[in-house]
């Protein structure tokens, strides 16, 4: 007979193609499906997630993993076991009813958000996001409960294991101390200064898909096994040897979908990068989505905003949409790193981009916690980008309904942006110290270099440590706010 271990093995093996199947059929929904077939989806998905679900919660599987335990395993199996366990404990905590009424409202709640979107009505969604808010809730409760920690930590348990709000607290104190008085000053100094010329649109769509293309294949993005689409909002899904990028394009800009393209070419990359020895296993995923962002953070912030890949990008939108002195690269890259109060987080800055997040941390924690009821949510944002960005949305569009993630059922994930972004900044910052000629390379639009430093010290690892001890063993320092700042004020100088 296979030992427990062996039989864990083939067990999780057939869970991670149900989870490949679900995450092919949840991209399909944001950039296929028709509108009318959000009942269907919500049912496929629903009973996929409850087949999961019940099968990782069979007697069988706990006696297996206590067996297993005292097996003689090498340091990736024992990493996967751990990992294995951690699945099982947060499939048991939600009874199977709540995880399907909780999957089909994802579905469904989505959908009515993007028609809300695209109105700017609010009260539109609000039944449906009542909903979806006290299903999250009772799942986040009975999670706690399981985890022995707040709802809250056991919404973050699942985007970014072992993360507490104490440690968040403390990071983001740091940050909110630091950047309102920073920004003054940097926009202080910008605005002493002539704004860069902007070039005047249209930017053919035709034109903006092709560079796109050229960016991804800059960046190293495997076609073989990956796909460019169009959604409303940006992201990266579908499994490692198949994965599914998306932008949106807009003819009266071109920026949007450039830096979406490179953010979400990070993701890919991390992805096509795990070991394909662990495909379907726990092991063989990204230990959570700090360390995920760190990788979309690590290309689109950190190299693709550097003068020399700005200059290389000069030239590729100088030959996409003509000759222009707006296409200069000093141009270019003065608008790349200009720093404004925006409304909108995907179109931040990397001054802003983390206030946005802390907002959007209180906003949720707040929900969770009563002490905040969405019927005042429009209000609640608007007041909070006052006091963190003296800025007031003109509408819900650009306010509380720009993201998709409360109206999806993902609570707990917005920390992991600005998590991210601190560990891109370590990472950045020792890759180029143990790289030579990294930024020589990225002036002739070549990522091998940077790759070449993350496959071995993040991609290939996949989840044989904690997120912190795999930023704290490839950069040599616990996370923190320290090199991210100093990154800041060497980029955007007062």
């Amino acid at each position: 007979m296979a030992s427990a271990y062996a039989q864990l093995e083939a067990l999780f093996g057939r869970i991670g193609a149900l989870e490949s199947a679900m995450s092919v059929l949840q991209w399909d929904a944001s950039v296929m499906m028709p509108a009318g077939g959000g009942p269907a989806r919500g049912a496929q998905l629903a009973g996929l997630s409850r087949l999961r679900r019940d099968l990782l919660a069979e007697d069988r599987v706990a006696d297996l993993l206590d067996a297993a335990q005292g097996e003689a395993l090498d340091e990736w199996q024992t990493a996967n076991l751990r990992g294995m366990r951690r699945e099982r404990v947060h499939a048991v905590a939600v009874p199977g009813d709540l995880l399907e009424a909780l999957t089909k409202a994802g579905i469904s709640c989505e959908g009515v958000w993007r028609g809300a979107r695209e109105s700017n009505d609010f009260a539109a969604i609000l039944p449906e996001f009542e909903a979806m808010l006290a299903l999250v809730k009772e799942s986040a409760a009975a999670k706690g409960e399981a985890l022995g920690c707040t709802p809250y930590e056991a919404l973050l348990d699942e985007n970014d294991p072992g993360r507490r709000t104490a440690e968040i607290d403390r990071l983001f104190g740091e940050l909110s101390g630091f950047l309102p008085a920073f920004l003054d000053r940097v926009i202080e100094r910008q605005n002493a200064t002539p704004a860069p010329p902007v070039p005047v649109g249209p930017f053919p769509l035709t034109q903006q898909r092709l560079l796109a293309r050229d960016l991804m294949t800059a960046v190293g993005f495997d076609f073989a096994h990956g796909r460019l689409d169009e959604s409303q909002h940006p992201f990266c899904g579908g499994v490692p040897d198949d994965v599914r990028l998306t932008t949106r394009f807009d003819e009266s800009r071109y920026d949007f979908s450039t830096m979406a393209v490179l953010h979400e070419s990070g993701h890919a990359m991390y992805e096509q990068g795990l070991p394909a020895k662990w495909r379907g296993q726990p092991v063989g995923q990204a230990p959570g989505m700090a360390v995920h962002e760190s990788q979309s953070l690590c290309v689109e912030m950190q190299a693709s905003r550097t003068a020399a890949f700005q200059g290389w990008l000069a030239k590729r939108l100088s030959a996409a949409f003509g000759e222009d002195p707006a296409w200069e690269a000093e141009a270019v890259l003065r608008r790349a790193t200009r720093v404004r109060r925006s409304m909108i987080r995907v179109e931040a800055d990397e001054v802003t981009y983390p206030l946005h997040v802390i907002l959007r941390y209180r906003l949720e924690w707040a929900m969770l916690g009563g002490d905040l009821v969405p019927v005042d949510l429009p209000g609640a944002w608007n007041d909070g980008m006052a006091d963190l960005l003296e800025v007031t949305p003109a509408n819900d569009r650009e306010g509380c309904l720009q993201d998709i993630h409360w109206f999806l059922g993902a609570w707990g994930y917005f920390p992991t942006y600005t998590l991210g972004a601190l560990a891109a900044a370590q990472l950045y910052a020792t890759a180029k110290a143990q790289t030579a000629g990294l930024e020589d390379a990225l002036a002739e639009g070549d990522f091998r270099p940077l790759m070449g430093w993350l496959r071995p010290h993040i991609h290939e690892r996949g989840s044989l440590t904690t997120p912190a001890d795999l930023i704290e063993t490839a950069t040599g320092q616990a996370l923190g706010t320290a090199v991210f700042k100093a990154h800041l004020e060497a980029r955007y100088p007062v």
